[in-house]
């Protein structure tokens, strides 16, 4: 016998012994597994499975709010591009305190008002300053207020743009506290406290909100709404005899970037109001986006006809009507539905534009009533309209039901609050620092000082 020979039957015995072993060893393994072993297996990837779904569902909900925190940025651009230069400084300090203060201020109490164990249906009593950690080891606190509070600063944000260009601002801080301690968490536990430890009379009642048409922007646009009347138009708004005069914008290209922030925004506003990861998303995104762009081309049609021009600020505010028509509805409409709410919301946020300026001769420098309090009232009801559940009269009686509670506790109690900062601290600012520009007046320095001034 060759060596050869001799080394290949070595080998080949080798690799035998070798390949004996592991399917030995698994064979007595597979006769003594029992039952209760193989249950115990399948009991243990249900768990992994879990976790990897609770994991995405924290960082999806992270991620929406996020984008959604980025719609400060957004909102400060359409405020800071439609008023004028010598008030720049202070709008970008309102939308930076109002995150700031909103966020401790919403910490401290709102959260709890809003989502806080509810016993009567009407505000929460318990879980301030995370209380509900200390007791509970609850990680999800975390990740759900995380979304919560953004929300909180846009409903504060919206009034800032309605009372812009005249307002004190101390003034504005204490609004924007109240806003975000009391009438928004009030309000949002009546309609949206079970998504937590609460429950609200209007959420039992079947009221269909999925992401805040009404809790967050008509709830802003109507203390908005409160604030201009009280507040009363910019110097030079209106001749003798009660015309509007058109108070340009110093720069429509931030004004057009911040639409762009905001529409991004929405997609976690929207599909980010699941708080779970998982396929509804995809139809929310397309729901908002077919909404957006319906309102930004049927605004644009409304004012060419009616302006002779296809006016950009008006289409503007078209994207956004849409956006905030479709916020209430994006879960339970169709995309044909979406289509047709946007569109309807873009014609209405032209004329409600008009009618503000011209017949109610209230000054809203970024239409943010029109926006906000008209249309998310508009899409409200919408949502029941359309509900892919069938038409019923029951349900849009509910949704004109939040409607009407939404105008009647936010207008009235702004109004309130308007007025006492009034006789108080003072809400507007004087004459001579209105014409010099808040920028100065109110903060010492300005937005673009190598830019000649002009009277």
């Amino acid at each position: 016998m060759t060596k050869i020979k001799r080394l290949l039957i070595f080998t080949g015995v080798f690799l035998g012994f070798v390949l004996l072993i592991p399917t030995s060893a698994l064979a007595q393994e597979n006769s003594t597994r029992t039952p209760a072993v193989e249950q115990q297996t399948l009991e243990s990837l249900s768990t992994k499975i879990a976790d990897v779904q609770s994991n995405a569902d924290y960082i999806w909900t992270l991620v929406a709010a996020f984008m959604v925190f980025f719609m400060q940025a957004g909102f400060a651009m359409v405020e800071a591009g439609l008023t004028r230069a010598k008030n720049t400084v202070n709008i970008l300090m309102k939308n930076l305190m109002d995150f700031s203060v909103g966020s401790i201020v919403y910490w401290a109490f709102g959260f709890g008002i809003m989502f806080g164990v509810n016993q009567t249906g009407w505000f929460g009593t318990d879980g301030f300053f995370f209380s509900d950690f200390a007791k509970d080891n609850d990680q999800w606190l975390f990740a759900f207020w995380m979304f919560q509070v953004v929300f909180a600063a846009t409903a504060a944000t919206i009034v800032s743009g309605a009372m812009a260009e005249r307002t004190k601002f101390i003034s504005y801080l204490i609004y924007s506290a109240v806003i975000s301690i009391v009438i928004y968490p009030i309000f949002g536990s009546w309609a949206w406290g079970s998504l937590f430890h609460g429950g609200g009379w209007l959420e039992k009642l079947g009221f269909i909100d999925f992401a805040g048409s009404t809790v967050v922007h008509s709830i802003g646009g109507w203390a908005a709404l409160a604030g201009a009347i009280v507040l009363g138009p910019r110097l030079g708004k209106y001749t003798k005899d009660g015309k509007p005069k058109a108070i340009p914008g110093h720069n429509l290209t931030l004004a057009a970037l911040g639409v762009f922030i905001l529409w991004f925004g929405w997609y976690g506003f929207n599909s980010g109001s699941t708080t779970v990861a998982n396929k509804d998303i995809a139809l929310i995104a397309v729901t908002t986006t077919l909404a957006a762009a319906a309102g930004s081309i049927s605004s644009m049609i409304a004012a060419w006809y009616i302006f002779k021009k296809p006016e950009a600020t008006m289409t503007f505010n078209g994207a956004l009507a849409g956006l905030v028509a479709i916020t209430a509805g994006c879960a339970n409409v169709s995309p044909v539905s979406a289509v047709i709410i946007g569109t309807l919301a873009g014609i209405l946020v032209v004329l409600s534009v008009l009618f503000f300026e011209r017949t109610a001769k209230i000054d809203d420098p970024v239409g943010a009533i029109s926006v906000h309090g008209v249309c998310g009232a508009f899409g409200t009801l919408m949502a029941g309209v359309f509900d892919k559940n069938g038409f019923s009269f029951a349900t849009v009686g509910v949704q004109a039901l939040g409607v009407g509670t939404a105008f009647v506790w936010s207008f009235g109690m702004a109004y309130l609050l308007f007025k006492v900062l009034q006789k108080t601290v003072g809400l507007r600012v004087t004459p001579e620092e209105e014409l010099e520009g808040l920028d100065i007046g109110e903060h010492g320095l300005e937005c673009y000082p190598e830019f000649e001034k002009v009277s």
